[in-house]
């Protein structure tokens, strides 16, 4: 079945068609020290689909997450993000690939002698916009976030709540169809866990693909989003019934 392919600009959704946003089939990973970071990981992603990646610290998240944007490569298993096969022999085009998504970090790797807008200002001129249009893309991004009223600010003045929105900006520079998140609420309270969770929400609303890592049990319980619960690398389905199953 064809699903809807979401891509974001200017706040308005466009709609194409493609069959999956994320392909992975019989994923592995193993380090040189064969420590195995993922077993066997199979598993799709539809277009504008919400995910969260659950599972403990050690679980496999972030590897999951690097391989999809191409900081490494799986030992074995093939894996398709946005049409692109990033583990066929020669690929070379993970500059493209990272074109078409956003990537947050709970680190959230801000310039911190820069204000807010130089930190946007800044991603957006190594990407070639025009220091015009990088104005009007780093006002429009941060009015997303409700950060428009920072912009002159210095990073330091601001929240761990603030920051990791200015983090979420950053990723949205270039109207990404996805977002790989990585714990992005894990050095927040709850409050501000609640404001990032919003413009979350609010994202996935307006269409856009999100797989959100986590090792919140409590965080995942409160959307009503599917689980991909990782354990020791391994790969269980947690049902909206709380059902926990194996993955394929």
């Amino acid at each position: 079945m064809i699903n809807p392919l979401i891509s974001l600009k200017k706040n308005r959704v466009r709609v194409s068609f493609f069959f999956r946003m994320i392909q992975m089939s019989h994923v592995s990973k193993i380090y040189p020290d064969q420590v195995s970071a993922l077993s066997d990981i199979t598993l799709e992603i539809s277009s504008g689909e919400f995910v969260f990646v659950a599972g403990p610290n050690g679980s496999g998240k972030t590897t999951l997450l690097r391989i999809l944007f191409g900081a490494e490569r799986p030992s074995s298993g093939e894996v398709v993000v946005n049409g692109m096969n990033i583990t066929e022999r020669g690929f070379n085009k993970v500059y493209a690939l990272r074109r078409t998504m956003g990537i947050i970090f709970q680190d959230v790797k801000l310039l911190k002698d820069r204000t807010v807008s130089e930190n946007i200002l800044f991603a957006l001129e190594v990407t070639g916009y025009s220091r015009k249009e990088a104005r009007h893309k780093a006002s429009e991004v941060l009015s997303r976030v409700g950060l428009q009223e920072r912009e002159r600010n210095l990073i330091l003045n601001l929240s761990a709540g603030e920051q990791q929105r200015l983090a979420i900006a950053r990723a949205l520079i270039n109207a990404p169809p996805l977002l790989l998140a990585d714990e992005p609420t894990g050095n927040l309270d709850a409050q501000m866990t609640m404001d990032v969770m919003g413009i979350f929400s609010s994202l996935h609303r307006n269409g856009m693909t999100v797989v959100f890592a986590t090792r919140d049990a409590d965080l995942v319980k409160r959307y009503p989003h599917r689980i991909i619960y990782l354990s020791e690398g391994r790969r269980m389905e947690v049902g909206k019934d709380g059902e926990v199953r194996t993955g394929e």
